[in-house]
């Protein structure tokens, strides 16, 4: 899967509109306190890699993880500047909350931070759905003949 490019100053992004402001799910930085809380939901829906990355969004100040939160349950993570500086990801939503724009909103309030804290352009690593961010928000494959950071990483296994 390739890296992709994403101008944080694309009209496309400007436009996006949230979803689940209207259906009562908050999209907020995560706290410190609710480190151990992401952290494992995070291994236990996805994979150890990406509760390491979780982890070290919350070593990061500001705290770089966003969470999606309805009647006191999480359904949806994003992260970013994890991997490295300028990375959107990793980011997942519950499967019983899919279909929600849950993930849409998170990736823009993400992406909307990021272009705060000075970016100008974000990259999504190793992306999974490349025509979701290519329809959604203008991301663009990044043409290389290897991983990217990610070359010969270590994984554990998927859940």
């Amino acid at each position: 899967m390739p890296d992709l490019l994403v101008s944080l100053y694309s009209p496309t992004l400007a436009n996006l509109k949230r979803k689940t402001d209207a259906a009562g799910i908050r999209i907020r930085p995560a706290l410190p306190p609710e480190m151990h809380v992401v952290v494992e939901w995070v291994r236990q829906n996805f994979s150890d890699n990406w509760a390491s990355e979780v982890s070290v969004a919350f070593s990061r100040r500001p705290i770089a993880c966003l969470i999606a939160v309805e009647d006191g349950k999480l359904l949806g993570f994003a992260c970013y500047d994890t991997t490295a500086r300028g990375f959107f990801g990793p980011t997942g939503v519950a499967g019983e909350s899919r279909g929600r724009g849950i993930g849409v909103d998170l990736l823009t309030a993400s992406l909307e931070t990021m272009k705060t804290l000075g970016h100008a352009y974000a990259f999504v690593g190793d992306a999974g759905p490349v025509d979701f961010y290519a329809n959604t928000i203008g991301a663009v494959a990044i043409p290389a003949a290897d991983k990217g950071i990610y070359e010969g990483m270590l994984r554990s296994p998927s859940k």
